[in-house]
């Protein structure tokens, strides 16, 4: 195997120091023509390639972010990997994506990569209840950004969608199409996506002077598995709802298919309202009524965001911030995509 060379190699050829040779290749020292010759003949006769990464590491950076996500398989996440990865090249910084399966150890592991300067910064989306571990871990740190779905106690830049609206649009669409019976299938009861869209659902009742049935509000797991229960639970009351505001896509096509299973039409004996958007949810038998948040919008979000803090930039791109000045929380809108999956009740 052929000797591969370094810079000390370098340094003996042109006659010079290591220091110099580091220098000058680092592009911080200006060298006489002469010497300039020397150290340059010396790299081609050498055939030297540079380590990009402790060169850039000596220079204090990585160039390169991070993007901490709970996987890449879901078209969600998989959009705002494809989003963060487009900004963050824009801006002139490679991306290191980080999938943490929603674990603890390895959140914590691309956290520690800040310390060892492996990133230069993070945009950190989870969506699991946190315990106040990751309260801790993120708080310890700088150059991080939460996006999506919130860390509690966490005094970073946040940039998330506006639940609360979304969930009051999903639930009046389904009383201005004559609905007064409204489920509600959401997630873990923890998480701010959960609450917000929760409360945007009760402010839609109490405008429309529905009394709020606890019985109707299911919370579980942000799966399809989830959906399935759900669709079954309410299905075989004596008193099913005539529609349901699912707070995810994955959760509508779970309760979709199981209706379906069981002989009831969608939207015929039971409306669904969907949340996020996704690119299956207009492929579906009926397609999905549903709310569209931007997953590249998020992204690009919080790309902005970082890379003005990298920069020492003050002035953080403004969207809308509804928290503590200097660590705001970015909210981005949300839009009702109609579609064939809410019709009128049924007369019974």
């Amino acid at each position: 195997m052929a000797k591969v060379s370094t810079i000390r190699d370098v340094a003996e050829l042109a006659n010079v120091s290591k220091a110099t040779v580091s220098r000058y290749l680092n592009g911080t020292l200006s060298l006489p023509p002469e010497t300039k010759k020397r150290v340059d003949d010396a790299v081609i006769a050498l055939n030297y390639r540079q380590n990009s990464l402790a060169r850039r590491l000596s220079l204090g950076s990585s160039e390169t972010i991070g993007l901490a996500m709970p996987d890449v398989a879901n078209p969600f996440f998989a959009e705002l990997a494809d989003a963060v990865e487009e900004a963050a090249s824009e801006g002139g910084f490679g991306l290191s994506l980080c999938i943490t399966r929603n674990r603890l150890e390895r959140e914590a592991l691309y956290l520690s990569w800040l310390d060892t300067r492996h990133l230069d910064g993070l945009i950190f989306a989870t969506n699991r209840p946190d315990d106040g571990s990751l309260r801790q871990l993120i708080g310890e740190r700088g150059n991080i950004v939460l996006i999506d779905e919130d860390v509690p106690g966490v005094d970073v830049p946040k940039v998330f969608v506006d639940n609360s609206e979304g969930g009051y649009l999903a639930t009046k669409h389904l009383i201005d199409a004559g609905h007064t019976r409204i489920a509600h299938v959401t997630g873990p009861e923890p998480l701010l996506t959960v609450r917000e869209r929760y409360e945007g659902y009760r402010r839609a009742l109490d405008e429309a002077g529905i009394p709020l049935d606890p019985s109707l509000v299911l919370f579980g797991a942000y799966d399809r598995s989830f959906g399935e229960a759900a669709a079954a639970e309410l299905a075989s009351r004596e008193f099913p709802p005539t529609a349901v505001f699912a707070s995810s896509d994955y959760l509508a096509v779970g309760m979709l298919e199981t209706l379906r299973d069981r002989g009831l039409d969608v939207p015929g004996d039971m409306s669904i309202v969907g949340f996020d958007d996704m690119e299956f949810a207009s492929l579906l038998m009926p397609p999905i009524t549903t709310l569209r948040q931007s997953a590249r919008e998020l992204g690009r979000a919080g790309v902005a965001i970082l890379l003005a803090m990298l920069a020492g930039d003050s002035d953080a791109p403004s969207l809308s911030p509804d928290a503590t000045p200097g660590k705001p929380v970015h909210r981005l809108p949300v839009r009702l995509i109609e579609r064939a999956s809410v019709a009128p009740p049924r007369k019974r």
